[in-house]
């Protein structure tokens, strides 16, 4: 099912701490979308929740790593959330008098019309300038935080909700919706012309062709499948003059509409640090995921034993994700194109299949018995029962008692042992832990408040 929740950007200069006030927001929201336990990877997308509302929030600095040898400018960050995000927010740095590029920065937030939210963060330091310092910058929705203390993110939750309608519960839709994902020039356009039976999207050897989200229906097997080709993302230094370099909010709202994201990887430069990024954020955002390795054709040797050696190098680097399948295709020659829609609808077939609660049960004492989660001297966590409580992506909810103690590592291993039951190939599974004894206090704290 496709969401259409509003977005919410965060831009702003380096070091103004952008990322440190996404974390606090998304993480002290409890996001369905949070970071997969295990990993290194910083989210750049998180889904929040404030009394009525759910929005996405996109952190534009979330892509900048040295490793990915990729970032985008200011200019590009303020293009993207003036055409594609519901509400920006501005953030500066309370100990520093505002720049030339920060007044650029707010001139043209304010000139998208958008509802425009200037942040004051670091406002604990010592030396942080009077508001006075910042009204200059015309931006009248104007509050202090400090992502480092989590002072002044309710306020700013707060103020964000008053520019969004509250959330509704969309129609079920029948439609599968597939998205390609992946870097400029990996074969996505030609990938979606072939899979669309005609010429939708412009095909051309110049990276970065295509510019907006192109969509087409088809229907397979007696089911209609919408394919959505996205911007591709470029690497710093190989732009080109008049080119569109990534775009972070156009590919993050596929990701967002899809049900499915094939990732493509190409075959003449395969494992980037970017390309990994990009599978961590499909996986945070709940999506059935396959890796698709394109331009077939022009690998040299292209003969079994080639590709039994590429698939155990792509495994290796993509090990966060290791319920992704993976397939070797080219566009150019139709090789392996048609078996991408049996593995989206096998994928999507997992993503809703239900579990037996007493199966489930009977998996948990199990793994129990045999490998009791461990806690502190006094206190170790109890694990009473698990029930499924939704689908697409598979959602597990554990109840009982210290389970802030469990440990990211036995979650992998409960997430292990389900896998071993049931077949969840190419999608994540999510677990929420429940704490009987919370719940029962929020309980009667809500009898004595009524």
């Amino acid at each position: 099912m496709a969401s259409s929740l509003p977005r919410v950007a965060i831009i702003g200069q380096a070091n103004v701490g952008k990322s440190s006030l996404f974390n606090r927001m998304v993480h002290a929201q409890q996001a369905i979308v949070a970071r997969e336990a295990g990993t290194t990877r910083d989210s750049v997308l998180g889904k929040v929740h404030r009394g009525e509302h759910s929005f996405w929030l996109v952190d534009t600095a979330g892509l900048k790593d040295a490793a990915d040898e990729f970032e985008a400018t200011i200019q590009e960050q303020v293009a993207e959330a003036v055409e594609l995000a519901d509400v920006i927010t501005v953030v500066l740095d309370s100990t520093k008098y505002p720049s030339d590029d920060d007044r650029r920065l707010a001139k043209k937030a304010l000139k998208s019309k958008k509802p425009v939210i200037l942040v004051l963060n670091k406002s604990d330091l010592k030396g942080s300038l009077p508001d006075d310092e910042f009204r200059r910058l015309g931006i009248k929705a104007m509050l202090r935080t400090s992502a480092e203390h989590n002072d002044g993110i309710g306020e700013l939750l707060d103020e964000i909700v008053q520019h969004i309608p509250p959330s509704r519960e969309e129609e079920p839709s029948d439609i599968l919706r597939i998205a390609l994902i992946g870097r400029p020039n990996v074969g996505k356009s030609s990938m979606f012309n072939v899979l669309a039976g005609k010429q939708q999207a412009i095909v051309g050897n110049l990276a970065g062709t295509t510019r907006d989200i192109n969509r087409v229906r088809v229907r397979y097997e007696s089911r209609d499948i919408e394919l959505i080709d996205t911007a591709g993302v470029r690497r710093q230094g190989k732009q080109e003059v008049g080119i569109e370099k990534f775009s972070v909010l156009r590919t993050l709202a596929a990701i967002e509409e899809a049900d499915i994201c094939f990732l493509l990887l190409d075959v003449t430069e395969l494992s980037t640090a970017l390309d990994q990024r990009l599978a961590g954020i499909i996986a945070e955002a709940g999506k059935g995921m396959a890796l698709v390795v394109s331009k077939w054709d022009i690998a040299e040797g292209k003969d079994a034993f080639t590709r039994d050696a590429l698939a155990p190098r792509i495994s290796e680097a993509f090990d966060f994700v290791p319920w992704t399948p993976l397939i070797f295709t080219s566009s150019e020659r139709g090789k392996n194109v048609t078996k991408l829609f049996d593995i989206a609808l096998q994928i999507d077939a997992r993503r809703k299949q239900e579990t037996k609660t007493r199966v489930l049960n009977d998996l948990l004492q199990d793994a129990i018995q045999k490998h009791p989660p461990a806690g502190l001297k006094n206190t170790h966590p109890k694990l009473r029962y698990i029930v499924q409580t939704d689908t697409s992506p598979p959602w597990f909810v554990i109840y009982g008692s210290n389970l802030k103690f469990v440990h990211w590592s036995y979650k992998r291993y409960l997430e292990r042992l389900l896998r071993e039951t049931y077949d969840y190939a190419g999608t994540p599974i999510k677990f929420s832990f429940r704490d009987e004894k919370q719940i029962k206090a929020n309980r009667e704290k809500e009898a004595t408040e009524t």
